[in-house]
C-alpha cells in the first residue's frame, strides 16, 4: 500500500492477526500506513514509551513470529534484524496521540471509522437481549470511550477535523456524547470522573442512591490499591448483581463494597481520601448513572471538614446486598 493512500477496510483486514488471544497489528505494517520507515516509527513510540502499557504493545517471540510468517507466506516479511512489535487496539488508539502530521491525522480518523464499522457488524450479529450481555457491552464501550478521550487530547489539528472526529465517534456509543460542567469547563462525563478518581491515594466514597453500570464504569479509573465504598439504597431499576459480577470479572483490581444510606441523603457526593491531608469533597448535581445526560454541574467543596459528621454516620451503616 502506498504511504499516501488512505487505509481501507480491505487493507486492515489483511494485516490484523491474532497473537496471545488478541487481535493485533504489527509495527512495520502500521509504519507503512502512516508513511514512516519502521525504524522512525519505532523511534516515535520509544520517545513516548510511557504511553504504551504491556497490554497496548508487546514484542513478538521467535515462535510467534515464525508462526505468523508461515501463515502469511510472503517474502516481503524477510530481512528484519529485530522481532516486530504488536499493537493491540488500545495501543493503536494511543499511537494516534503520538504520530503527527496531516497524513497521520487522516489515517487515524480512517482507522477509527473502520474499527467502528467492524464492531458494528459484530454487534449486529450478536444477541443482546439479556441483561448480562448488555452490561458487558456497556463495560467494553466504557473502555473504548476512555481510549478515545485520550486520543482526542492528543490530536492537535484543525477544529474542523476534531469536530468531524468527535461526531463520528459519538454515534458508536449507546450512551452518546455526554458532557457535564466541572471547574468552569465543559467536559465529557467519563473524563470528569476520571480526573476526580485519579486523585485518590487511599479511598473513594460515592454517595448516590441511584446507581447503575455507568457508576461502575467511572470507578474503573481508580488505582488498584484504593478502596472504594459506594453508599446507596440502589433505588429505581438499580444496579443488578449480574452487572456487578461482570464488572468484577473485567476489572478484578478495583475493590468495591456497598453500604446503605437508609434514605438519609438526597444529594450526591464523591469523597476522596477521607480523613487525610489529600481529602477532597465533590458535590454532584446528578446521579453517576445519569452523568451528562442532562445539564449537570460538579462542584468541589472548599470546606471538606463540614461533611465529616455525615460521613462518620455513613460508615456505620449496614451492608447493601445487590440482587
Amino acid at each position: 500500500m502506498a504511504s499516501d493512500s488512505i487505509v481501507t477496510a480491505e487493507t486492515i483486514r489483511d494485516i490484523i492477526y491474532v497473537v496471545r488471544g488478541q487481535q493485533v497489528m504489527l509495527d512495520f505494517e502500521l509504519a507503512a500506513i502512516y508513511g514512516y520507515t519502521t525504524k522512525r516509527f519505532n523511534e516515535q513510540v520509544k520517545n513516548n514509551v510511557n504511553k504504551f502499557a504491556e497490554d497496548f504493545r508487546f514484542q513478538l517471540t521467535n515462535e510467534e513470529w515464525e508462526i505468523l510468517r508461515s501463515e502469511k507466506s510472503t517474502s516481503s516479511w524477510g530481512g528484519r534484524r529485530y522481532l516486530p512489535y504488536a499493537f493491540t487496539e488500545q495501543g493503536i488508539y494511543m499511537l494516534m496521540t503520538v504520530l503527527r502530521g496531516e497524513l497521520a491525522t487522516q489515517q487515524s480518523i480512517a482507522l477509527i471509522r473502520l474499527f467502528k464499522q467492524m464492531k458494528d457488524v459484530l454487534l449486529e450479529s450478536r444477541a443482546l437481549s439479556d441483561q448480562q450481555n448488555m452490561s458487558r457491552l456497556a463495560i467494553q464501550t466504557g473502555d473504548n470511550t476512555k481510549m478515545i478521550s485520550e486520543l482526542k487530547e492528543g490530536l492537535t489539528n484543525t477544529q474542523a477535523t476534531l469536530s468531524e472526529f468527535m461526531a463520528g465517534f459519538g454515534k458508536s456509543s449507546p450512551f452518546g456524547e455526554e458532557y457535564l460542567i466541572m471547574d468552569g469547563m465543559t467536559l465529557e462525563a467519563d473524563v470528569a470522573y476520571s480526573r476526580i478518581y485519579s486523585l485518590a491515594r487511599k479511598s473513594v466514597f460515592v454517595i448516590d442512591n441511584y446507581i447503575g453500570v455507568k457508576t461502575l464504569l467511572h470507578l474503573r479509573h481508580v488505582r488498584e490499591d484504593v478502596e472504594v465504598t459506594v453508599f446507596s439504597d440502589n433505588l429505581g431499576k438499580g444496579l443488578a448483581r449480574v452487572e456487578f459480577d461482570d464488572f468484577c470479572n473485567e476489572y478484578p483490581d478495583v475493590s468495591i463494597v456497598f453500604r446503605r444510606t437508609d434514605g438519609a441523603f438526597h444529594d450526591r457526593f464523591v469523597i476522596i481520601d477521607y480523613g487525610t491531608q489529600n481529602e477532597h469533597v465533590f458535590v454532584c448535581g446528578a446521579s453517576s448513572k445519569d452523568a451528562g445526560q442532562r445539564t449537570t454541574v460538579i462542584i468541589k467543596s472548599t470546606l471538606p471538614e463540614l461533611y465529616h459528621p455525615m460521613l462518620s454516620k455513613l460508615l456505620n451503616k449496614s451492608e447493601l446486598t445487590l440482587k
